[in-house]
């Protein structure tokens, strides 16, 4: 079991928009680029193997780089293969949000980061519960949205999966913008999550003309 004292200070960090990962669901990544593969490989050589992922800001281009988003969430290499042409096909497990600290430039092709983690004890702390979770209310909500982004669902895992899990992956995987992502990842709780993610579908199932009169 992991605790609070045993998580690293410093972890490598991966910076890809549209990215989420949250603790106890998995993230598949395609790694190409070399500096990342090095990355993979220096971070299967810890006993943690583990690796932040963390989305950058929208900055403007003369800015250089993009300053990162300050909350991120590190995962666990568990599972990795390489394919033919040298690519790293890899899965990550979250294991606990962490707040950045600093960033350390020069010693890798690759950003590292001093993180905190006291922030997220909870992340730690097994399976987390919705106690004010409507599943049917929900997935009726969920059912609208699926209709209207056209997209496909398998009813009988979501119907059947607990509520981290469902809201999790609802999280990780529907068509959310960057910044929609991040407040679900920052989101406290579970049930912060859930109702954040109720929001952001219920947003996107509105007219166009009712958005651009809120706005007005």
């Amino acid at each position: 079991m992991i605790t609070l004292p045993s998580l690293p200070e410093t972890i490598p960090l991966f910076p890809l928009k549209g990215a989420l990962l949250l603790p106890r669901a998995s993230l598949p990544l395609n790694i190409f680029e070399p500096r990342y593969i090095q990355m993979i490989d220096d971070a299967l050589k810890t006993d943690h193997r583990m690796i932040g992922m963390i989305q950058p800001r929208d900055v403007p281009h003369d800015m250089g780089n993009p300053p990162l988003h300050q909350i991120g969430c590190a995962g666990r290499l568990t599972s990795f293969s390489e394919t033919a042409d040298g690519r790293y096909m890899v899965s990550l497990s979250g294991i606990s949000r962490f707040r950045l600290i600093a960033q350390n430039e020069g010693f890798t092709p690759y950003t590292r980061g001093d993180v905190d983690w006291k922030s997220f004890e909870r992340d730690l702390n097994g399976v987390e519960k919705d106690r004010e979770f409507n599943r049917p209310a929900f997935l009726k909500t969920l059912d609208r949205y699926f209709k209207t982004a056209q997209l496909d669902s398998d009813w009988d895992n979501l119907t059947d999966a607990d509520e981290e899990l469902l809201i999790n992956s609802l999280s990780i995987l529907c068509p959310f913008a960057d910044e929609e992502r991040q407040a679900l990842l920052e989101a406290v709780t579970l049930q912060n999550r859930r109702e954040t993610l109720v929001t952001l579908m219920e947003f996107a199932m509105r007219p166009i003309e009712d958005r651009l009169g809120k706005i007005q």
